[in-house]
């Protein structure tokens, strides 16, 4: 054999086959095109990006803490941001110690832990029906069971918790792909269920800052420290290119659970970017008001939200269903019987709108007809007037399709 030969095919690891491609990125890279206004992503609008207070909390960074940002970090995090998440927790009614903490690359790397230090292969996880994606990405290549979470109008029911599930999987505050919030007793009923089958109840909220009428209900690990662990990101409430996130363990697991996730991001990748770690240590040190940053954030958002809901109102045909969100980045509408968004989307993009179908979002070996006839439309990135050009595009392919 010589270097001109072609490299026989290598043998991959069968748990590669079990690994979900992201719909949301294969169709965002439809969109790079010019002309097409995309609702598909789940990106934080830019503009709400605090680059000024970045760029003077950097500037103090290299001046003061270079040496730290640089150099390599401990794996659970920079003590005082994990000090920083404890004390928040605090100041929301909820007792947390730094020793809990640990920082992690955003949220998603705090469910790609838990995966890996839970979950086993063949065993139930419970799921919710429709879920994350990232949470099927994450999960996918420890081989579960996957569950759908059965419910009703407020939300995930009790009932499902049954023991022998290696772990319940939700995200309450303005869900993503529904938007759905639960509300205070249906969480106090799902902690409640949670301890008493044992189950890990994985609580997962990247969008509790962004709260439009009213704040949502307080978090359920707050509710019952032991029974929950808590998953929270920077990336919806400062910038998601500083890739940081946080994990709360539960404080009776912080010498099992918690040894064992530490374990888990050494060998991952050792720990979360220093310079990302110091540079957040350094924006919230000097001041940085992050609440009312938050309510900028809220008011802009707010416009939007409501600018698609007039425009939803506006074009599509009859038949088609939504509720407005009361805070987070989507909308989920829902189509009528025999409705198949997936179908829909080649003729969208080249009408220059793009979306999520709702199967993206199905739990795997479920039925996804009640699924498939929906679609996640994201309103935080286009201007209003840009909102509702989108929707009219929408509503013209969903008229040729099906109708109304």
């Amino acid at each position: 054999m010589n270097a001109c030969d072609p490299v026989p095919p290598w043998a991959l690891a069968s748990r590669t086959a079990l690994m979900r491609p992201s719909a949301v990125r294969d169709i965002l890279k439809l969109t790079q095109h010019g002309g097409v206004l995309s609702l598909a992503g789940g990106l934080p609008a830019p503009e709400g990006f605090p680059i000024e207070a970045l760029q003077r909390a950097s500037q103090r960074l290299w001046r003061h803490r270079a040496r730290s940002a640089l150099q390599y970090g401990p794996s659970d995090g920079v003590p005082a941001l994990r000090e920083w998440v404890a004390d928040r927790c605090g100041r929301q009614g909820w007792v947390v110690s730094p020793e809990q903490v640990l920082i992690t690359s955003g949220s998603q790397q705090g469910l790609d832990l838990v995966g890996r230090v839970l979950i086993e292969p063949g065993e139930p996880v419970l799921l919710e029906q429709p879920t994350y994606l990232g949470a099927l990405q994450s999960f996918a290549p420890w081989a579960p069971q996957a569950q759908p979470w059965s419910a009703d109008a407020h939300g995930p029911l009790p009932t499902a918790l049954q023991p022998g599930q290696r772990l319940a999987y939700l995200v309450p505050n303005y869900q993503n792909p529904t938007g759905r919030c639960l509300g205070t007793e249906r969480r106090k009923a799902l902690v409640a269920a949670a301890r008493a089958s044992g189950v890990p109840l994985i609580e997962d909220d990247p969008y509790g800052g962004l709260w439009y009428d009213t704040p949502p209900p307080p978090p359920m690990a707050s509710i019952d420290p032991d029974a929950v662990v808590h998953l929270g990101s920077w990336s919806k409430v400062l910038a998601p290119g500083l890739r940081l996130g946080w994990l709360i363990c539960p404080p009776r697991q912080v010498d099992s659970l918690g040894r064992l996730l530490v374990r888990a991001r050494e060998g991952a990748d050792l720990h979360s970017s220093s310079l990302s770690q110091h540079l957040v240590l350094q924006l919230l040190e000097d001041g940085f008001d992050l609440d009312a940053h938050l309510e900028q954030v809220r008011a802009r958002y707010r416009a939007q939200r409501d600018a698609m809901d007039a425009a939803l109102k506006r074009h599509l045909p009859a038949g088609w269903h939504w509720t407005r969100p009361e805070g987070g980045m989507f909308f989920w509408v829902q189509g009528p019987a025999g409705c198949d968004t997936a179908a829909c989307l080649p003729a969208a993009i080249d009408a220059g709108v793009a979306f999520v179908p709702g199967a993206a979002f199905q739990v795997p070996g479920t039925d996804a007809v009640e699924v498939g006839r929906c679609m996640r439309l994201s309103f935080v990135t286009l201007a209003p007037i840009e909102l509702d050009e989108a929707v009219r595009r929408l509503a013209s392919v969903l008229r040729r399709a099906h109708g109304g």
